[in-house]
């Protein structure tokens, strides 16, 4: 079975957002959906997990996550930027970088951000252009 990431770089699949960065280690894509502020850095190689990355692959995930966790900062002024490393669903590297937008239900847990119907709407592709300059 092929890798749900690997198609997404392909452009292939459910997994297909906006990219907000691409070089040759790493892509930073925005999730699907309407939810803002919810950012992918993954390895274009496909590897599994971290201590399985190069050390060139560790530095370009580590600027690229701490380059969106900046502009999300910047251009949302949300409550929180997350940040997780799972790697349970799907065997391909991959860091979440994402918003806890301000206003969010302290009853919604901190994964659960997109869940919140009362999370900003905005144009997502405009959000992400913003995003590249920060990068």
């Amino acid at each position: 079975m092929d890798c749900a990431i690997c198609a997404k770089h392909r452009g292939d699949g459910t997994l297909v957002g906006p990219v907000v960065r691409a070089d040759e280690l790493v892509i930073v894509s925005h999730r699907p959906g309407g939810f803002a502020g919810y950012l992918f850095v993954e390895t274009r190689r496909h590897v599994a997990a971290l201590d399985e990355l190069t050390q060139d692959e560790v530095t370009a995930v580590s600027r690229a996550a701490w380059c969106a966790a900046r502009g999300l900062r910047a251009e949302l002024a949300p409550e929180h930027v997350f940040s997780a490393i799972a790697g349970r669903t799907v065997a391909h590297f991959h860091q979440h970088v994402f918003a806890r937008h301000r206003g969010t239900p302290s009853e919604i847990g901190w994964m659960a951000g997109p869940s919140w119907s009362g999370a900003p709407v905005m144009d997502i592709d405009a959000l992400c252009d913003r995003l590249a300059s920060y990068f």
